[in-house]
């Protein structure tokens, strides 16, 4: 019977618990991913796939403005 008395809680504690919950979860991810994205920036940086990446997509626009001239004005 002990256990189910804690379970008896006001409804506005409840909400209360659960709104600061939710705002701890969402500040935490949202912190997590920023770290993960900077380590990942870092990583990238230090790897030099930029270069490669740029003259990818430039192949694939000059690629597009090739086949299709009524896209340069």
């Amino acid at each position: 019977m002990e256990k189910y008395e804690a379970v008896k809680r006001h409804f506005k504690d409840i909400i209360f618990n659960n709104f600061l919950g939710g705002i701890a979860w969402g500040l935490g991810a949202t912190v997590g991913v920023s770290i993960v994205i900077a380590i990942l920036g870092i990583v990238l940086k230090s790897i030099n796939l930029v270069p490669f990446v740029g003259e990818f997509v430039s192949q694939i626009t000059n690629y597009v403005l090739q086949n299709n001239p009524h896209l340069i004005k």
